[in-house]
């Protein structure tokens, strides 16, 4: 299973970016899917997952600006953020697993950078 994300890149404050990340293999639709960021000297964290039932969670940093989604029929995971933050400047991985905290695959992260 490889995961290949893209969709970042460099906006200013108040921008939308949508992050996209598309997953090989068969079993896209029984994966719990996550977004997680890393900004420059900061821990890993997680900013929103969707379950293979659509059940959605979201950081409290992130919540009513970013939308996670899936298509299932593109093997696709999306990341749409709105009124971007120079806060929300990082690395953003996704990442696969069979549920709850454990996610076994991960994409290469595509970077995100808010400016002033």
């Amino acid at each position: 299973v490889q995961l290949q994300a893209s969709g970042g890149g460099l906006v200013q404050a108040g921008g939308s970016l949508r992050l996209s990340c598309t997953v090989s293999g068969r079993t896209f639709s029984m994966y719990t899917m996550a977004w997680f960021r890393q900004a420059p000297g900061k821990q890993r964290e997680l900013v929103a997952r969707i379950t293979s039932g659509g059940s959605t969670n979201y950081a409290d940093s992130v919540k009513g600006r970013f939308t996670i989604s899936r298509d299932n029929a593109k093997k696709t995971v999306y990341l749409q953020m709105n009124s971007l933050k120079p806060e929300d400047t990082a690395v953003y991985y996704c990442a696969a697993g069979p549920g709850g905290a454990v996610y076994v695959y991960w994409g290469q992260g595509t970077e995100v950078t808010v400016s002033s």
